[in-house]
């Protein structure tokens, strides 16, 4: 198989070795003096963004020339638009994954760093340099948290589960309501419910039995969950999309929690129509 010829503990090793790189100029940025009115942070995350994404990747290139990368500002460059996806080995790399908090100086934003092998993700580096939390998997080896094992919580009860999500950016009225129908069911049906503001986090969170579960429609793109999603499955965690269907890398939708609490949420969920501006399931 193709998994056959990448060696894993040098991608493992690269992966973690450009994540703490660009963990450390992220450190650098974030106390550096902030106006969130001021239009100029918008630059400031542009920069350190733009600035990690390029260290990252030039580390991953010289160590596998042949590999493919995706990026989320190397695609927002080409206005968004997602170069085709093969079977090649090929790195998704969101440098700045919770752009929003770190504009804020609100402690939950990570690096975020992932690679497929014939489109299955199959390892997940995911760094929060504030927190120094570093979160690894490769497929079929576990998932760790600073070298140490993690496994996903064991509740079994949806009404006894902590549950996150996030608002996402769109903001007409048919998303919010789609958005917020979701909330109120979450509420309803379980503990209660966090909006921390990055994907990748909430999913390693579900990874580490912080979270029991987490559901997000409409996030940016693969880059936030192609690592994390292997680093929840190999913590023992469902992985799948909020129809209760097959998670896909492109869809923007993502739902994972622990087995028992993953498939009760997905059942609450899929009553709730999407919005007409949503990304829809992909079969």
């Amino acid at each position: 198989t193709m998994s056959a010829q990448v060696d894993f503990d040098a991608c493992l090793f690269e992966a973690v070795a450009a994540a703490s790189e660009a963990g450390e100029e992220i450190k650098a940025a974030w106390h550096v003096e902030r106006d969130v009115e001021y239009k100029g942070d918008v630059d400031l995350v542009t920069a350190t963004d733009k600035k990690c994404e390029d260290l990252i990747f030039e580390r991953l290139r010289a160590a596998f020339p042949a590999h493919a990368f995706v990026g989320e500002e190397s695609v927002a460059a080409a206005d968004g638009a997602l170069p085709p996806i093969t079977d090649d080995p090929t790195w998704f790399v969101d440098p700045l994954d919770g752009t929003t908090n770190f504009v804020h100086g609100y402690p939950f934003s990570c690096v975020s760093i992932g690679l497929t092998v014939a489109k299955v993700p199959v390892l997940g580096v995911v760094l929060n340099p504030i927190t120094g939390e570093t979160f690894a998997a490769v497929q079929g080896r576990g998932a760790t948290l600073n070298g140490e094992p993690i496994a996903v919580s064991k509740v079994l009860d949806l009404s006894k589960a902590l549950v996150a999500t996030e608002i996402g950016v769109g903001r007409d009225a048919k998303t919010v309501d789609a958005i917020m129908q979701r909330v109120r069911a979450v509420v309803e049906n379980c503990r209660s419910l966090r909006a921390s503001g990055s994907c990748a986090m909430n999913m390693c969170g579900v990874a580490a039995g912080r979270l029991d579960g987490f559901y997000e429609i409409g996030f940016g793109g693969p880059w936030d969950c192609v690592g994390a999603a292997v680093i929840c499955r190999e913590a023992g965690g469902v992985v799948m999309d909020p129809s209760g269907g097959a998670f896909n890398i492109t869809a923007r939708r993502v739902l994972c929690g622990n087995p028992n609490v993953a498939t009760k949420l997905a059942e609450v969920l899929a009553k709730i129509p999407d919005g007409p501006a949503e990304p829809k399931a992909l079969s």
